[in-house]
C-alpha cells in the first residue's frame, strides 16, 4: 500500500501554501487541500454521480443548471438565471446566463445545455450512456436563442426542476457527451465548467484538481463568487480507515471522507470537525428480491423484519449521526412518513410468522420446509458505512428466529453478476440520496435501480415477480402535480413498501467528513456531497 508513506511528501502542500495570516473568517487566497476519499471513482458521467466517490469529484468540475439550498431545499439560480413552466409540469423554460464557458473554451450556452439534457433523458445507446434516474418522462429539448432552451415532457415532470440541481446533472462540453461510457471512468476526460479542472490523474489512487483562475459563475446566492480561493485539491484513494484518521489527526490530511462512527471521539476530542451531512433519501436498508422462493412469501419477509433490531445497530455500532430509522426514507426527505409502528422489533410475531408459512426449526436451529433450510445470503456494500459489521449483526439476530444469513464479502469477483440473479441473491443492501419525492421510484422502479428485482433481474430462471400496484404508485409520484397529493403518494408508496415487507430500513445515513481545524468554508450540497469552491485554508 503507497498511502503511508506518501502522505508525509504532501504535508508541504499544505503548509507551505497557507502562510498568510488573514482575520479569522476571512478567506485565505493560496494552499492545496489533501483529500482522503475511501474508494476510488469509478465513472464521471454524470448520471453515475450517484456513487459518492464520482459524486465528490464532479462536483467540484461541474455546475448544475440551478443550485439546490442546502439549508432550505429551494432551488435558486446557478446558470439558468431564471425559469418558468407550464401548469401541467411539461414544458420548463430556462434563460441560460452569459458568458459561461467549460474549460476548453466552448461556450456553455441554450445549445449545449440542451445537448446535455438530451444525452440525460434519453439516454444514448450507441455510446451506452444510460439515460438519468432523475428525469422523468423527458421527450426533447428545444433551443429558442443562444442563452434560452426548453424542454417538453411527454407526461407532467414534477421532479425536473429539482432533478437540474443535481449531481447526476452536472454540466459537460460537447466533447465529452461524444465519449463512450467506458471512456468516462478516465477524470481527464470530462470537460465542465466548474470552480476546479482535473490536471492530473493516477488512475485508481489520485486525482489533482487545479483552480479554474477564470471562473465567474458560481450559484447567485452563494458569499463565494470569482474564482476558488483554494489553488488546488489532491484527491488521494485510502482504502483504510485507520490510515485516512490516522493521516487527518497528524497533519498529513485537511480533509477526508466516510469517517467511522467509532473514529468520531477521537477526532473531535482533538479539535477536528466532524460533518455528517444527511442524504434525504431512502435509508441504508435491506431490500428483498421476491422472486427467490425462500423469500416470495410476504410472511417469511416480515418475520425477519420484525426478526431486525435496527435499535441494537445503531446502539452498537453508530454515534447520534445515524438515527434509526422510521420508515423508507429519512425524517428530512421530502414526503417523509413516521412508521415507526410497522418496524417493531418482535421476535415472538417473527417466529409465529414463519411457523405459519410452514418453516419448522431443524435440530441445527435452522428452519427448513420441504428439504430446504431457511438460508440466505447477502453481499457487504463497500460504499455503506461498516456494512459488514451491520450485516453481521442482523445475521446474530435472524438465527434467533431460525434463519441463517452470511455475509459475502462486497469486494468478491462474483459480486456485480450475482447482485442482478434473485436466486443467487435474496437480498440486497440498498440506499440512496436525492431530496426529491422521486428518490422512491429511483430506488424501486424496475427501469431505475429495481432493488427487488422485478421480472427476475437477470436470471433466466424467474420472471414471475412484478409488482404493478407498486410500479404505478412510483410512476404517480414522478408525475404529479399538485405538490400535497404527491407528497402524499410517496406516504402511499412508504406504506406499501413496508406492508409488503419489501424492504427493511435500518438506519438514515449520512455521509461523514472530517476535516482539519484551519479548513474553513467547506460546505455540502443537499445530500452530502463535498463542496470546496469556498473552501480556504486559515494559517496553522
Amino acid at each position: 500500500m503507497h498511502i503511508p508513506f506518501r502522505l508525509p511528501l504532501l504535508t508541504a502542500l499544505i503548509t507551505a501554501a497557507s502562510v498568510q495570516s488573514w482575520a479569522a473568517q476571512t478567506p485565505v487566497k493560496g494552499g492545496t487541500l489533501i483529500y482522503l476519499e475511501q474508494q476510488a471513482h469509478t465513472n464521471l458521467y454524470p448520471p453515475a454521480g450517484g456513487f459518492y466517490p464520482n459524486g465528490g469529484i464532479l462536483n467540484q468540475i461541474t455546475d448544475k443548471l440551478t443550485w439546490q439550498n442546502p439549508k432550505t431545499l429551494q432551488v435558486e439560480p446557478w446558470i439558468a438565471e431564471s425559469w418558468s413552466t407550464d401548469d401541467d409540469k411539461t414544458e420548463y423554460t430556462f434563460k441560460i446566463r452569459p458568458g459561461v464557458t467549460f474549460s476548453d473554451g466552448t461556450p456553455l450556452d441554450a445549445n449545449a445545455v440542451a445537448k446535455n439534457f438530451d444525452t440525460y433523458g434519453l439516454g444514448n445507446k450507441a455510446q451506452r450512456l444510460p439515460v438519468s434516474e432523475v428525469i422523468n418522462n423527458y421527450d426533447h429539448s428545444e433551443v429558442i436563442n443562444a442563452q434560452t432552451v426548453k424542454f417538453y415532457f411527454k407526461k407532467p415532470s414534477p421532479g425536473f426542476l429539482q432533478g437540474t440541481a443535481t449531481i447526476g446533472s452536472g454540466l459537460v462540453s460537447l466533447s465529452t457527451l461524444q465519449r463512450n461510457f467506458e471512456q468516462l471512468g478516465d477524470a481527464r476526460q470530462i470537460i465542465g465548467s466548474g470552480p476546479f479542472v482535473v490536471s492530473d490523474e493516477k488512475l485508481g489512487r489520485e486525482v489533482t484538481l487545479t483552480a479554474r483562475k477564470d471562473y465567474q459563475w458560481g450559484p447567485k446566492n452563494l458569499a463565494q463568487q470569482g474564482p476558488a480561493n483554494l489553488d488546488g485539491i489532491k484527491i488521494i484513494v485510502t482504502p483504510e480507515d485507520s490510515v485516512r484518521i490516522g493521516a487527518l489527526l497528524s497533519g498529513q490530511a485537511g480533509f477526508i471522507r466516510q469517517v467511522q462512527a467509532y473514529d468520531e471521539k477521537q477526532a473531535t476530542d482533538q479539535g477536528f470537525k466532524i460533518y455528517a451531512a444527511p442524504t434525504r433519501g431512502v435509508n441504508d436498508s435491506i431490500s428483498f428480491r421476491p422472486d427467490n422462493p425462500l423469500v416470495a412469501d410476504v410472511r417469511v419477509r416480515q418475520a425477519l423484519l420484525h426478526a431486525t433490531d435496527a435499535k441494537q445497530v445503531v446502539n452498537t455500532l453508530f454515534s447520534p449521526n445515524y438515527p434509526q430509522a422510521t420508515s423508507v426514507i429519512a425524517h428530512s426527505a421530502a414526503g417523509y412518513v413516521n412508521l415507526r409502528d410497522k418496524l417493531t422489533f418482535d421476535p415472538a410475531k417473527a417466529k409465529q410468522l414463519l411457523d405459519d408459512a410452514g418453516w419448522k426449526t431443524g435440530a441445527d436451529g435452522i428452519r427448513s420446509k420441504d428439504g430446504q433450510r431457511l438460508a440466505l445470503a447477502v453481499y457487504e456494500s463497500l460504499p455503506q458505512p461498516q456494512n459488514k459489521e451491520v450485516l453481521q449483526l442482523v445475521a446474530q439476530q435472524w438465527r434467533q428466529v431460525g434463519v441463517a444469513l452470511s455475509v459475502k464479502a462486497g469486494d468478491a469477483g462474483s459480486h456485480t453478476l450475482d447482485n442482478l440473479d434473485p436466486l443467487k441473491t435474496p437480498l440486497t443492501v440498498s440506499e440512496v440520496g436525492r431530496a426529491d419525492p422521486d428518490v422512491v421510484k429511483s430506488m424501486f422502479y424496475p427501469a431505475n435501480r429495481d432493488a427487488l428485482l422485478q421480472k427476475g433481474g437477470s436470471s433466466d430462471k424467474v420472471k414471475s415477480f412484478r409488482d404493478d400496484k407498486l410500479n404505478d404508485l412510483l410512476v404517480s409520484i414522478s408525475a404529479e402535480v399538485d405538490g400535497q397529493k404527491r407528497l402524499q403518494l410517496t406516504g402511499d408508496a412508504q406504506r406499501y413498501l413496508l406492508d409488503n415487507a419489501y424492504v427493511i430500513p435500518i438506519f438514515e445515513e449520512p455521509q461523514v467528513f472530517a476535516g482539519a481545524q484551519w479548513l474553513k468554508g467547506a460546505s455540502f450540497e443537499a445530500v452530502g456531497r463535498p463542496s470546496f469552491y469556498g473552501a480556504w485554508i486559515e494559517k496553522h
